[in-house]
């Protein structure tokens, strides 16, 4: 296997690694403050290991398959990050508008805010080595899913904003709020890949 693809296969395990613990702590911290914004984090980084996944067994057949049988599994893959992003856009929707109906108010919390600063300062980098492997080695589907580590790092604005203003001034509508704004990012990005759009 060429170092090219090497280095994109190295990131997808961390990937998939990072995003696991984020989940864990996430949820976990997320049901404790009784915050669905940092539970909704966490099952999106539960998506991101799922793409990370999918990402990993594309990249293994690389060298292994004729180039039509990775051009299909390569598509298979692009498709299926672009179905997360729908799936994660619904999520995130749904969310906050029951959340705007139904007046929630969850508590401050410490460690969200400091699990949204590591993701904010993670994913942005780990999105940028997607984007530079993507381009060397020719692969849509990697493109895409480094697209979803960026809506992640949005995400993790949403979700930094939101628990801040929540803990510090107590304004508990500012993250489904927030959340709104990047659904029809989410949208876009989903369709295009279910589609195959070239960027």
């Amino acid at each position: 296997m060429a170092w090219s693809h090497k280095r994109a296969l190295i990131l997808e395990y961390f990937t998939v690694i990072y995003n696991a613990f984020e989940a864990l702590f996430s949820i976990t911290f997320g049901y404790l403050a009784g915050s669905v914004a940092l539970v909704g984090f966490g099952l999106d980084s539960i998506v991101e290991s799922l793409s990370g996944g999918v990402m990993i067994w594309r990249l293994r057949k690389h060298g292994r398959i004729s180039e039509e049988e990775e051009e299909r599994i390569e598509r298979k893959a692009e498709m299926f990050v672009g179905i997360t992003f729908i799936i994660l856009g619904l999520y995130v929707l749904y969310q906050s508008v029951s959340k705007l109906y139904l007046g929630e108010h969850p508590e401050g919390s410490i460690p969200g805010i400091v699990i949204a600063i590591l993701s904010l300062i993670t994913m942005p980098t780990l999105a940028y080595f997607k984007i530079k492997a993507s381009k060397d080695i020719k692969s849509k589907a990697l493109m895409a899913d480094a697209k979803e580590t960026l809506v992640c790092a949005l995400l993790s604005v949403a979700l930094l904003i939101g628990l801040s203003l929540n803990y510090f001034l107590g304004w508990w509508w500012a993250d489904p709020v927030a959340g709104l704004f990047i659904v029809a990012f989410l949208f876009k990005e989903g369709i295009e890949g279910i589609r195959g759009e070239e960027e």
